[in-house]
């Protein structure tokens, strides 16, 4: 018998026959860009992959990709998805959300998902705002965002997507930027790990929440942005600034580096493995410090399905399947005509 020749696919092959509905200049339409640029160069298949999405702009996702697709209700992707995969385990699983569906109503869903470890990619798309509903303040807004629902200015600390996900037991953890080039290596780095692999991606909402990533996503802010590498020192702002460690109060810190020597900063050497330092990187205060970027977190572990597929083969280990045997089992009773 001849090998079956693995069937090589472009972007094009990744987009349906949807009209696009986001407004123009979402930067939703850029992830989907790079989703369905990721999608050939991780050898996917349109037949054996799936997206799963909640509720609100991001979740319009299933529509434009050329896969199988769910478009579940609001909060309940990862239940939706955890169901996909142990019913078909050969399925590549990804799972779209946005910071209010994943955080707010399915923050619960999101979290177990987490911890379970199911293999799968999780994308959260933060805008800090509902975008679908028109507007309103989102459990990721910042103190003093004015919105329909906080006229004089929120007054709730937001959440932190990153924060939550090591948190909640994530072992891999990434930042990205929706127009950002990098962003395919890093959803390729996600496909890669066995696991839930959670990537926030920062997302501008053209219509109601406009340029509030501008500090570190323009061109003319850079500087401000710390992309991360395993094995490679934590440098920014055209590797003249470096992070250090401050081991009298164990806290990160900002360093110069001259010259080029940014081992005699102390500037440290990036780990993915490193929860610890991970947890630091995304609790920085912006501002103070830059964004960082990129992988934070990769410490794989044994996953949920793995697992829940190993158990079920040891109880039907001997056993010969009796569909009769099963409805008969326990009380039953007979219905005369």
């Amino acid at each position: 018998m001849n090998d079956m020749t693995p069937i090589k696919t472009t972007p094009k092959d990744w987009e349906t026959d949807q009209e696009v509905r986001w407004c123009p200049g979402c930067g939703d339409y850029a992830i989907l860009k790079a989703v369905q640029r990721t999608m050939p160069e991780i050898g996917g298949t349109p037949e054996n992959t799936v997206f799963v999405s909640g509720i609100g702009c991001s979740s319009r996702f299933p529509y434009y990709m050329e896969t199988y697709g769910f478009h579940t209700i609001h909060g309940r992707a990862p239940a939706v998805a955890t169901g996909v995969k142990l019913a078909n385990p050969d399925l590549d699983v990804w799972v779209i959300s946005g910071d209010g569906d994943a955080l707010s109503i399915g923050g619960n869903h999101t979290m177990h998902l987490l911890r379970r470890n199911l293999d799968c990619q999780f994308l959260l798309f933060n805008n800090e705002i509902y975008g679908l509903t028109k507007g309103q303040y989102s459990p990721t807004s910042r103190e003093g965002t004015r919105s329909p629902s906080t006229p004089f200015g929120s007054v709730d600390h937001p959440a932190k997507p990153c924060a939550f996900a090591l948190g909640a037991g994530a072992r891999f953890v990434a930042r990205a930027i929706d127009v950002s080039k990098q962003l395919v290596d890093v959803l390729k780095s996600a496909h890669a790990h066995k696991g839930t692999a959670f990537v926030e991606i920062f997302q501008n909402c053209i219509v109601y929440n406009a340029d509030v990533f501008a500090g570190f996503t323009e061109k003319a802010n850079k500087d401000h942005q710390l992309w991360l590498e395993n094995g490679k020192p934590m440098l920014f702002a055209g590797d003249t600034k470096g992070i250090a460690m401050d081991m009298q109060s164990l806290s990160l810190k900002v360093v110069d580096v001259v010259e080029g020597n940014w081992e005699a900063a102390g500037v440290i050497v990036h780990d993915v493995t490193n929860r610890t330092v991970a947890h630091m990187l995304v609790e920085m205060p912006f501002g103070e410090f830059p964004m960082a970027l990129g992988v934070l977190y990769d410490d794989p572990r044994p996953t949920f399905d793995s697992a829940v597929i190993e158990q079920n083969a040891a109880v039907a280990k001997g056993k010969t399947p009796d569909l009769q045997k099963l409805i008969s089992t326990g009380q039953t009773w007979t219905v005369d005509a």
